[in-house]
C-alpha cells in the first residue's frame, strides 16, 4: 500500500482506497489532481461507498488549503463510483456548503448535475487541463484522461498497474481503444499510466505494446480451445486458463464472453 498512496506526478496524486481483492487488485485509486497553487482540485474516481477513505481524501484536500471543484469518473463500475455521491456532499460541506460539487460521467446514471463527459471534452476546473477520450471495453462507458502537463494517461480499468483487464464490452472495441492509445501515447510522448488500479507504470508504449500483444495471444488460444472441441465460455476457460488460480476463472469468463463474440463477428 505504501508504494501506492500518495505516489503520482507533480499534479495528480494517488489515495488509495481500502478494497482490495482479486479484481481491484491492492484497491481502487483515486486520483487527486490540481494545478500547483491552485484553490480547486479535480477528484478522479472517489471509489467505494467507503466513508473513512472519502472522507479521508475530503480531509487531505482541505489540509492542503484546498477544495474539491469537480468529481470525474472513468467509469460506472461501484469501485470507482459508489461513492461519488456522498464524496460530493462531504466535499461541499467541508467547503461551507457552497453548492453541490458535480459528478461528470459519460453514463447518465453516474451524474450528478447536468453535464456529462464525452469524446473531445477539456475539463479546466482550477486552471487544469484536463482532455477526455472514449475508449470503451473494459466497459461500455470507458473513458480515458489525458494530463497534458505532466503527459500522464490516466486509464481507469483500460490498462491496470499489472495483470490485464476484464473486458465486459465488446472486445473489438477493447482492441480499438489500446491501439488508439498506443498511438496516442507515441504522438504526445506519454511519460506515465495512473491507472485505476495498481501502481504507475513508466513505460507506457511498452505496457500498450504488452496488452495488445496478450489480448491477441489470448485470442489465438480461445481459438485453439474450440478447434479442441470447447463450446462454451466456461469449457474454453478450463482449456485456456488451466494453470490460473480458479479464483479467477469467473472473471477470465467475461473476457471469454467477449472473445467468442468477437469470433462469431468475424465468421
Amino acid at each position: 500500500m505504501s508504494d501506492i498512496d500518495g505516489m503520482g506526478t507533480e499534479r495528480a496524486r494517488c489515495w488509495l482506497a481500502p478494497n482490495p481483492s482479486e479484481m481491484t487488485l491492492t484497491g481502487t485509486n483515486t486520483w487527486v489532481i490540481g494545478e500547483p497553487g491552485a484553490e480547486e482540485v479535480v477528484v478522479v474516481d472517489p471509489g467505494p461507498k467507503d466513508g473513512v477513505h472519502l472522507r479521508r481524501v475530503v480531509d487531505g484536500i482541505a489540509a492542503e488549503g484546498r477544495r474539491v471543484g469537480l468529481i470525474l469518473l472513468t467509469h460506472g463500475h461501484p469501485d470507482h463510483s459508489a461513492g461519488a455521491a456522498r464524496f460530493s456532499e462531504l466535499a461541499s460541506a467541508k467547503a461551507g456548503g457552497r453548492g453541490t460539487v458535480p459528478v461528470r460521467a459519460l453514463d447518465p446514471r453516474h451524474r450528478l448535475g447536468d453535464e456529462g463527459l464525452a469524446e473531445g471534452d477539456v475539463v479546466t476546473t482550477g486552471g487544469l487541463e484536463l482532455r477526455i477520450m472514449e475508449t470503451p471495453g473494459h466497459s461500455d462507458d470507458s473513458l480515458t484522461f489525458w494530463l497534458p502537463a505532466d503527459r500522464a494517461v490516466l486509464t481507469g480499468d483500460s490498462v491496470l498497474g499489472y495483470g490485464t483487464t476484464v473486458v465486459e464490452g465488446r472486445l473489438g472495441d477493447y482492441l480499438s481503444s489500446l491501439d488508439r492509445l498506443r498511438k496516442f501515447s507515441e504522438e504526445r510522448e506519454a511519460a506515465t499510466i495512473l491507472p485505476g488500479h495498481g501502481p504507475k507504470l513508466d513505460d507506457p508504449i511498452g505496457v500498450l505494446d504488452h496488452y495488445i500483444g496478450h489480448r491477441r495471444e489470448r485470442l489465438a488460444q480461445v481459438e485453439a480451445a474450440l478447434a479442441q472441441g470447447a463450446r462454451t465460455a466456461k469449457d474454453v476457460v478450463a482449456i485456456v486458463y488451466a494453470d490460473v488460480d480458479k479464483s479467477l476463472w469467473r472473471a477470465a469468463e467475461l473476457s471469454v464472453e467477449s472473445q467468442l463474440e468477437y469470433l462469431r463477428e468475424r465468421g
